[in-house]
């Protein structure tokens, strides 16, 4: 038991007020009411805590949906075994995806499901009677929020970002589609909204109590703010943003337990028969690590294909929220960009010669040593965030922004640019869902 609820009846309740993308969900009669849920601090955290768990646990996650299909689509990952159709069509690609992949609708019904959770939370923390935990209630649903709808911009050209209830849609009523410029904006106006509502009330030791401190918000919400604000090229945010993620010394993790077991290991390594690592993280010629990268081990295991990979190694362990090499990289890549080389090599050379790190992740290499131009440094730092981030679900978006070879490319890097849209939706929301891109 979670609070006065359940986590699992908290969401089951929910799930019946709300419509995902356009999916109908029903009532479960033994779940708690919507009142006993939405009218108090303690339901809204209950529904705080199972949102996180929607998101994170299980084979239909978004969490394990993120991390599977970004790296089949990105050759971070490979199928071992090809009788899984589902997962082979995402590691083929371009043609062979289409919009009955279970994997990659997987990731667009938890991501809309989780907007909708994190919905209820912003339009309800009126209820909690104490500033600082009401502050962690709207803050936490702002921050889910722009993390689900920010997730699925990383995949699909258009997404839904606006909630649609169970009433609406009996009335007729269907999400908008926009583009995924707009929903990156948009989740970054979320971010910078819990961002002033930390700053005007710091979230409450009571709300930490009963949802965790496994994401230290203030922290957490800087961080995303600046992998956001990158990919909408707005550099000087980016850079800000990671400024004060960096400065917070916290590491943000998705925690897991013996009953909601690390999804990636449960449905997708332990079996050593869905996927595995690619070798090398996938890299090729030029890209390819050094043999003596730290990372190497770490992340793989070795120089063979591994199930025991970094933050998947088994059901207990924690996956990063994001990385605080991410952060770093954040900043060597608007200064290279920005063509502020020297700025940027120091950025980049605290990756390559880091020894410690809080979550281990270190290459121990030399410094960078190529040539002093921002073509050979914006290329290294995009190596380095392939090596440094691997299995984190951001390759994809990484590998259009560096203009690496697409899909119809001879040498290809990804087999798709963006994501069929998912036939759940396409059934249900027909007359606004957009058309499939050709790749």
């Amino acid at each position: 038991m979670k609070n006065k609820f359940s986590i699992s009846f908290i969401v089951l309740a929910l799930s019946a007020m709300i419509i995902t993308g356009c999916t109908v969900e029903y009532p479960n009669p033994n779940a708690a009411t919507k009142d006993e849920v939405l009218k108090s601090a303690d339901g809204l955290m209950g529904l705080a805590v199972g949102m996180k768990t929607s998101w994170t646990v299980g084979g239909a996650s978004g969490l394990f949906s993120l991390v599977v299909s970004n790296g089949l689509t990105t050759q971070e990952l490979v199928v071992l075994n090809t009788g899984n159709t589902t997962l082979a069509a995402l590691e083929a690609g371009r043609g062979s995806l289409n919009g009955a992949n279970s994997t990659m609708a997987n990731l667009w019904t938890s991501g809309n499901l989780v907007k909708s959770y994190a919905q209820l939370l912003i339009d309800n923390a009126g209820v909690v009677g104490d500033a600082g935990t009401r502050s962690g209630v709207e803050s936490y649903g702002l921050f889910f929020k722009a993390l689900s709808i920010g997730t699925l911009g990383q995949f699909w050209e258009q997404v839904t970002t606006q909630v649609i209830t169970s009433a609406d849609y009996i009335n007729g009523g269907r999400p908008a589609f926009k583009s995924r410029v707009a929903t990156l904006e948009e989740a970054v106006g979320y971010l910078r909204q819990a961002e002033s509502k930390m700053a005007q009330n710091p979230v409450s030791a009571a709300f930490y109590a009963k949802v965790g401190r496994d994401i230290d918000l203030p922290s957490a919400t800087q961080a995303l703010i600046a992998r956001y604000s990158l990919m909408l090229n707005k550099l000087d945010e980016a850079s800000a943003a990671a400024d004060k993620a960096i400065a917070a010394n916290v590491v943000s993790s998705f925690k897991f337990d013996v009953v909601n077991q690390n999804p990636v290991f449960r449905s997708g390594l332990v079996s050593n028969n869905v996927v595995g690592g690619a070798l090398n993280f996938g890299l090729k010629g030029s890209l390819a690590p050094a043999a003596t990268d730290g990372r190497i081990a770490f992340y793989l295991g070795g120089t063979t294909l591994s199930r025991a990979t970094g933050f998947f190694k088994g059901d207990l362990d924690a996956i990063p929220v994001y990385l605080p090499g991410e952060m770093i990289l954040i900043k060597a890549e608007v200064n290279a960009r920005k063509n502020n080389l020297p700025d940027a090599i120091t950025e980049l050379n605290k990756i390559l010669t880091k020894t410690t790190d809080p979550l281990g992740v270190t290459a121990r290499l030399p410094a960078y040593s190529g040539a002093n131009t921002q073509t050979a440094i914006l290329l290294e730092i995009y190596r380095q965030r392939c090596i440094e981030l691997y299995m984190s679900g951001l390759k994809l978006e990484d590998n259009r922004r560096f203009g690496r070879p697409g899909p119809l490319d001879a040498s290809f890097e990804r087999n798709r640019n963006f994501y069929p849209y998912p036939n759940v939706e396409r059934d249900n929301n027909s007359a606004n869902t957009p058309k499939d891109p050709d790749v």
